[in-house]
């Protein structure tokens, strides 16, 4: 494994260039101070845009990105000591409609005729913003990390109109500097443009990207040349108090209703244009939308998305420590079984090279279950190195106090503390084409501990036609990370995986090529305890439909008792052996239909020599830019020996979302979910009446579906006001 490690490690530093010339300097867009007002209505004749220049003669990317843009599109940008503006005219090469979901903020990319921004205030090519909007005007706001990853629960303050002609869609936006982080007294940022034409499949740039990246890829930016650098932004402040009424009733325990008054505070503190402290008091997060039920057959804790705001300007600080099943900090964690008291963090960029996370979060005790009162508290400190790599120190601790309560044997149900201490190496070659990651974590909890350290790594090299990537994971038997995502502990990995795209130059078929990966796990003494081998055929039409068959073949060495099913029936037994073949096919339909669609299919062997066959889907029908509903279903049928039998589950849930203007929304949805025996009901009412500012009112019901008596029922209002100073 020590092996493997320092092979990788090699390779990760013989990986970079030491060509650190940006990729598309030579494409610059001057911004020039305007001297009149922008007024934010769509139209092109305000006086400060005549003297603009134009970004234009954009770039394909799709289908081909070997030519010019056949759609055209226009940007001009100018400034004032308040706002950036932007303006975006989208002409039309095919007459008709523009193809939107709907009107809500941060829609589905691929979905959407739609133009972005995106901008690299440090020039780093690692982090950034973007803004953008729909072709009926619905917003777009990210920000972006580890040069092209982004992260849509990102919300900011800022206004924009689209207007259509039959000619063109016009796009225009002031972005205020104060909501927005960057280098004080540079005069130059990395920016770009893309847009997305659905009416002829055709995704453009202003600047060339190969066609194996996205649009967000910071590596690919041209150069935004300011007539002076931008105004030095004044002492900054948001603070956003909320106010919450509600009731809930279990019905189940038969418990009184617990009606609900309170009160909290974010606050956003701009210590410098690239720092900010965030705040918190008292948070409630009952307007977040609800995690989609799932069927869970699988071995492991299932992982779920953070969405609360207060976590996520400069998550990637936080939450991309490590891989998606291998984080020693997962915000989800805090919170569970009791309220937070307060919160603060302190993150962004301390000058060109350095970059720094700090938060510290406590949660109250809970006196029915026991629970202490508890304090995480993590720190993330990076370097920059190289073209666009980093190298980083991190620590993360869950202590905690008061009542810690002993099981009949005197055990403890909580640790004192657990810690983790770590090393962390980014990989991002100035070309993007070489990425990767290695990382080192020891875990400390009280007692003695051993064989408690993690060890992994990954390459990857993607060009055109070929992404040939490894990745490696050694986890002791007794790491621990109680604030993290560590779902299996003692086990070496390796997960090796090519794919080849074949490119036709004609035909209904855009791209298509074979990807071969192979998961396999060891333990201790390097024994094959799982393997996953998969054979998949990717299909892209020009359409940009999807088709993926596949065949797999899979071997688990069970290392504890498993129900197969997750009913509690039985369980199969500890060190038994399994192995099948499954092979399926996934299929996304072309995003211009009105009525669109997925499927996903298996068909195959399962464990204790068992079949499995699973069909889900999604439909989804629009009546644009108004009307979105949807119906999603998965339905699972296994045949295993006595006592599981014949087992059946089906998990559906069809959806509506109404957005009868681009501030105001209302989401209803009903899942029932066989395999738990749960029907849930939900039901969102959001008014933005003030940008960032919101009133919403949501229902929540859980029912027994076989006969429907309520298992609980809950009613929130929650209002929020966003103030700036």
């Amino acid at each position: 494994m020590k092996s493997v490690a320092y092979i990788l490690f090699l390779l990760l530093l013989l990986s970079q260039t030491a060509d650190a010339q940006k990729r598309n300097e030579s494409y610059e867009l001057h911004i020039i101070k305007t001297t009149t007002p922008i007024f934010i209505d769509g139209e092109t004749n305000d006086e400060g845009w005549s003297n603009a220049q134009f970004a234009d003669n954009f770039n394909m990317m799709l289908p081909m990105d070997t030519s010019k843009a056949r759609v055209r599109t226009d940007v001009r940008m100018t400034y004032d000591d308040e706002n950036v503006y932007v303006l975006a005219e989208c002409y039309n090469l095919v007459p008709g409609s523009f193809i939107v979901e709907s009107l809500r903020r941060d829609f589905a990319y691929t979905k959407n005729d739609n133009f972005l921004l995106f901008i690299d205030p440090f020039e780093d090519a690692t982090n950034g913003f973007s803004f953008g909007a729909n072709a009926a005007g619905a917003q777009w706001d990210c920000n972006i990390f580890e040069g092209f990853k982004y992260d849509l629960n990102w919300d900011q303050k800022w206004t924009s109109i689209v207007k259509n002609t039959k000619e063109k869609w016009v796009f225009e936006a002031a972005i205020p500097f104060k909501s927005i982080r960057y280098k004080q007294g540079s005069s130059r940022w990395g920016i770009n443009f893309a847009r997305l034409d659905l009416k002829t499949t055709e995704k453009s740039s202003w600047t060339p990207i190969p066609r194996q990246f996205p649009t967000a890829s910071l590596a690919y930016t041209g150069v935004l040349v300011w007539d002076a650098p931008p105004p030095t932004p004044h002492f900054n402040v948001s603070v956003i108090p909320y106010v919450l009424g509600g009731v809930t009733k279990n019905y189940e325990s038969g418990a009184k209703p617990a009606y609900r008054k309170e009160i909290g505070v974010d606050a956003k503190i701009s210590l410098t244009p690239s720092l900010n402290l965030d705040l918190t008091v008292n948070p409630d997060f009952s307007q977040v939308d609800a995690d989609r039920q799932v069927t869970n057959l699988d071995r492991f804790e299932l992982f779920y998305p953070e969405r609360r705001q207060f976590f996520l300007e400069n998550g990637d600080l936080f939450a991309n420590i490590g891989y998606a099943t291998l984080r020693p900090f997962f915000s989800r964690r805090i919170g569970l079984g009791s309220p937070i008291h307060y919160g603060i963090r302190l993150s962004g960029k301390i000058d060109k090279y350095w970059r720094i996370g700090l938060m510290n979060i406590e949660s109250a005790r809970n006196e029915v279950t026991g629970l202490p009162t508890q304090n995480y508290t993590v720190a993330n400190l990076q370097r920059k190195i190289f073209a666009r790599s980093n190298i980083g120190i991190f620590v993360v601790n869950k202590q905690s106090f008061g009542l810690i309560n002993t099981d009949s044997t005197g055990k403890r149900l909580f640790n004192m503390y657990n810690r983790n201490v770590g090393l962390e190496y980014n990989l991002a070659s100035a070309n993007n084409f070489w990425t990767g990651k290695m990382m080192f974590i020891k875990s400390f909890v009280p007692g003695k501990q051993t064989n408690d350290i993690v060890n992994a790594g990954n390459l990857q090299y993607s060009v055109r036609k070929w992404t040939v990537s490894t990745q490696y994971e050694y986890v002791g038997k007794n790491y621990i990370a109680e604030a993290g995502y560590v779902p299996r502990s003692d086990y070496f990995k390796i997960n090796p995986i090519v794919l080849r795209n074949f490119f036709p130059k004609r035909g209904i078929v855009l791209s298509h090529g074979p990807k071969i990966s192979s998961t396999v796990y060891y333990d201790r003494g390097l024994r094959c305890t799982d393997y996953e081998h998969q054979l998949i055929y990717n299909i892209l039409f020009r359409s940009q439909a999807l088709l993926a068959p596949w065949v797999s073949s899979d071997y688990v060495k069970l290392l504890s008792p498993f129900d197969p099913t997750n009913l509690l029936k039985d369980t199969l037994a500890r060190y038994s052996k399994h192995y099948w073949t499954a092979f399926g096919a996934d299929f996304t339909s072309k995003p211009q239909s009105i009525f669109t669609y997925t499927f996903s299919t298996r068909y195959g062997g399962y464990y204790a020599n068992g079949k499995r066959f699973v069909f889900s889907t999604e439909l989804g029908y629009r009546w644009q830019p108004y009307l979105n509903i949807s119906l999603a279903a998965n339905y699972n049928d296994i045949h295993l020996p006595i006592p599981w039998n014949h087992v059946k589950f089906l998990l559906i849930g069809p959806r509506i979302d109404v957005t009868m203007s681009n501030k105001l929304f209302f989401t209803g949805y009903l899942q029932y979910n066989e395999q738990t025996e749960n029907m849930n009901v939900n039901f969102r009412f959001q008014w933005r009446y003030k940008p960032a500012s919101d009133l919403f009112l949501v229902y929540t019901d859980n029912y027994f579906p076989e006969n429907f008596a309520v298992r609980n029922r809950a009613l929130v209002m929650k209002v929020n006001y966003w103030w700036n100073r």
